[in-house]
């Protein structure tokens, strides 16, 4: 009685014109997955959209039981559902991972206080242990007074070598094993792209990996490789496209960093949304792309080392994070940056280090960190 009761149901609702979950043929079509285009209900994407993580969790090795792991949060869409994410699967398939979460305060007033709130929230509802560590203690400077000394064009780069090593510092702090970051299937294709635009062969040859630093301090990992931006969070443009975040109510941060406007990789994240709109299947394919490039082995590659005034790692005599701070402790802001990446990057970082030594006459720069490795 019942099995004829549900095959009425489905009849009637087939005959109303009402589109049926891909997966489930059951249950009504909530929405539709930009990565397959499937149309599935709600139920059938937490499962499908928690199911590929695991997958790819468990196919890649990420995590070994009884490894403690630090979750990088911001407070944004892709640190919280991954901060959710995995506690969830850690849970459910007995992972037996340490799980905490990591934050970065890097001083931007108006936007990394508020942010914090959100991960201090989270820390609450998924009963997360949070660790926050600040560039004014490892550096002594805030991102807000960085700015003041550089202006708006080169503030990303001071930002990305100080967020990446005070991760590291901060996870050696809490006596990590790895660090799982929130960097989805756009942020990699984005990534190939901004290097093969700079000509960064190092790395173009790394930045496709799932997981990176083997050799360093703390490996990290990236278990959000394979999925989408728009399946991680809804975009106000395309309420078509509901997402995980969205459905699971989930609390995140969304705002934008203040001095992020004009980031080189803005262009071209926008260029790779357009190629989205084209073909949804652009993104995993600029990413198996990457995976797939070869370096030729004529091509001199650099040779890790360690910073000898830091001991953080580094092709270099000094760590880039130690090059920008000693620019700023002695009035020289533009001290190390880059122009290009080019065959002359490494005779350019050799001249910055020459600029270094000679003006270091009597005065003993402070390392890029106060945590010892």
């Amino acid at each position: 009685m019942g099995e004829r009761n549900a095959e009425s149901e489905l009849k009637s609702k087939k005959k109303a014109g009402v589109r049926l979950c891909y997966i489930c043929n059951v249950a009504r079509a909530a929405l539709q997955r930009p990565k397959t285009q499937q149309q599935i209900c709600k139920e059938c994407f937490y499962s499908a959209f928690e199911e590929e993580i695991h997958d790819v969790i468990v196919g890649n090795q990420l995590f070994k039981a009884g490894e403690r792991v630090a979750i990088a949060a911001s407070g944004g869409k892709d640190s919280t559902v991954l901060a959710y994410v995995l506690s969830t699967l850690n849970r459910r398939h007995d992972y037996g991972l340490d799980l905490f979460l990591l934050s970065i305060d890097e001083g931007i007033t108006g936007y990394r206080d508020d942010s914090l709130e959100t991960v201090k929230r989270n820390e609450i509802q998924y009963g997360l242990p949070l660790k926050v560590i600040s560039y004014k203690s490892l550096y002594g400077w805030t991102m807000d007074e960085i700015v003041k000394e550089i202006g708006l064009k080169n503030n990303c780069t001071f930002c990305g070598v100080f967020r990446r090593q005070a991760l590291d510092r901060g996870a050696a702090l809490m006596k990590a094993d790895k660090i799982a970051t929130g960097h989805n299937a756009d942020d990699i294709a984005e990534t190939v792209l901004l290097n093969i635009l700079r000509g960064d062969i190092a790395r173009l040859s790394r930045c496709t990996l799932i997981t990176t630093g083997e050799d360093g301090p703390i490996p990290r990992c990236k278990p959000f490789k394979y999925s989408y931006e728009k399946e991680i969070v809804i975009y106000p443009f395309s309420l078509l496209y509901a997402t995980y975040a969205y459905f699971k109510r989930l609390d995140y941060f969304s705002t934008e960093c203040i001095y992020s406007p004009n980031a080189y990789r803005g262009f071209a994240r926008e260029f790779i949304k357009d190629l989205e709109h084209m073909r949804p299947r652009a993104i995993l394919d600029i990413i198996r792309s990457g995976e797939n490039f070869r370096i030729s082995t004529s091509t001199k590659m650099p040779e890790q080392g360690v910073c000898e005034r830091c001991g953080y790692i580094s092709s270099q005599k000094l760590c880039k994070a130690c090059v920008l701070l000693d620019g700023l402790n002695r009035g020289l802001p533009k001290l190390g940056i880059a122009r290009n990446r080019g065959p002359n990057h490494s005779h350019r970082e050799k001249e910055q280090m020459l600029e270094i030594d000679k003006t270091e006459n009597g005065f003993q720069s402070k390392p890029c960190g106060s945590l010892d490795f």
